[in-house]
């Protein structure tokens, strides 16, 4: 009997004890595990970066150029730039270095013809030709850049214009003629006058010319840093100058490349020395007042001291700006219609000296 007290005595004790328990379980909450997130274990915050960017283009020892806007080397960049008049007859065609012009003037001469004239950043050593005569207002634009002026014959007037704004000049009918330039025998004469550009270092040299530009000399362009497209409506596409019934290039804007190819006597205007079309970033249209000096139908133009009208076209598009020119401070500039000076886009330009009484034979249009 005893034991068998003792054994429900012990039962007992177990229920108690397991109640116990159970309600001690439902009252206490279970501290939880620490995490990667709990102050004992902190985990670095990473702030958010922006996405790698590419690494900025190293222009070390390059300059902008004053004449595209372009990086070049230095020593290129501070260089005096060399304008070179070229024949533009069909007979002459297609020229030699003209596609290494930075910039590239055109404008009538006598009998309808047009005239060409490369403003040059730097020579390469190739043919460069046929060269031809001065005439007086190419003078005068050339001395915008303060370019050493290159040509192989002149008339009275481009003489004295020569004389009257002191400009270094190599001409071929000069002492220096054999020096600078030579004959290509296969062409028949007067339009087989071509230089080279170690002829035309040579004769600098011997002339004693200053290379370098003057230290305040400001660069006849304003240039943006990047490509960008017109505000104006105006669609230019495709442009075409009627200089007369000889002469009538025309450009076609490609989007692709955003340049503009050259046309003339019916086909693509191509360098001879590279097989390719003569293509332009930027096209001027300068309208002018322009009449026949002479019974001979030699031409001249208001441009000594006078200002008007024209046109700027870049990647597919045209709008009106002006110019202003003071001949005696070398000083030719462009503005926009708010007037402010013109700032264009890096690359070369082509600018086309026009008769301000026949603007209806520029025509621009959409493809």
């Amino acid at each position: 009997m005893k034991k068998y007290k003792i054994f429900i005595i012990l039962i007992i004790l177990v229920l108690a004890l397991a109640g116990c328990k159970k309600k001690a379980d439902t009252d206490i909450t279970p501290t939880p595990p620490l995490t990667e997130t709990s102050e004992e274990t902190p985990t670095p915050t990473v702030e958010p970066t922006e996405a790698p960017t590419e690494a900025p283009e190293n222009h070390d020892g390059e300059a902008i150029s004053k004449l595209t806007g372009l990086w070049v080397p230095k020593e290129i960049s501070t260089k005096r730039p060399y304008a070179i008049m070229f024949n533009n007859i069909k007979l002459a065609s297609p020229q030699s270095g003209t596609s290494e012009a930075s910039i590239l003037y055109e404008a009538i001469v006598e009998g309808g013809i047009t005239r060409l004239m490369g403003i040059f950043d730097e020579l390469n050593d190739t043919r460069i030709g046929s060269v031809r005569s001065a005439r007086h207002y190419f003078v005068s634009f050339a001395d915008e850049y303060d370019a050493i002026y290159v040509h192989y014959g002149e008339t009275t007037y481009a003489t004295k214009k020569i004389k009257q704004l002191g400009i270094d000049e190599l001409s071929g009918l000069t002492a220096l003629g054999d020096t600078v330039f030579y004959r290509d025998k296969s062409i028949k004469a007067p339009h087989n006058a071509f230089a080279s550009k170690k002829g035309i270092l040579k004769g600098t040299e011997i002339k004693k010319f200053e290379t370098e530009y003057p230290k305040d000399y400001e660069g006849h362009f304003k240039f943006y840093t990047e490509d960008k497209d017109l505000t104006s409506e105006d669609k230019a596409e495709t442009v075409t100058l009627k200089f007369s019934s000889y002469t009538s290039p025309y450009f076609t804007y490609d989007n692709k490349d955003k340049l503009y190819g050259r046309y003339q006597f019916g086909t693509e205007h191509i360098d001879r020395n590279t097989g390719k079309q003569l293509t332009f970033k930027n096209i001027i249209v300068q309208f002018v007042k322009e009449w026949n000096i002479d019974k001979n139908g030699y031409q001249t133009m208001n441009i000594e001291n006078a200002e008007g009208k024209g046109y700027y076209i870049t990647n597919g598009k045209k709008s009106d700006i002006t110019w202003k020119k003071n001949e005696s401070t070398k000083k030719m500039r462009y503005y926009d219609a708010q007037g402010n000076e013109l700032t264009m886009n890096p690359g070369k330009t082509y600018i086309a000296i026009f008769p301000d009484n026949r603007t209806e034979d520029v025509v621009l249009a959409g493809k």
